[in-house]
């Protein structure tokens, strides 16, 4: 039982940091800026639901600043509208 609750929150807590780094790597009006802002935003969101899981905090914020640096590149400035 405690094994399943755990997965289920290691799941729920990836799914909000995918949601947080994709929705706010679209800061920025440069194609650079966007990438750096997703690596930064994505990198601390890693790291914290990383701790919050019980996992290595590293590895968090190095995948969640590769996943959110990638993810704000690809992102045009009009995809989102912070306006």
């Amino acid at each position: 039982m405690h094994t399943q609750v755990l997965k289920t929150t290691r799941i729920m807590t990836l799914g909000a940091v995918a949601a947080l780094t994709i929705g706010l790597a679209g800061c920025g009006t440069s194609t650079g800026e966007r990438a750096t802002s997703g690596a930064g935003i994505g990198a601390a969101v890693g790291a914290g639901a990383a701790a919050a899981t019980g996992g290595s905090v590293t590895q968090g914020a190095v995948i969640g600043g590769g996943v959110g640096a990638a993810t704000g590149a690809a992102t045009d400035s009009d995809d989102i509208n912070l306006d």
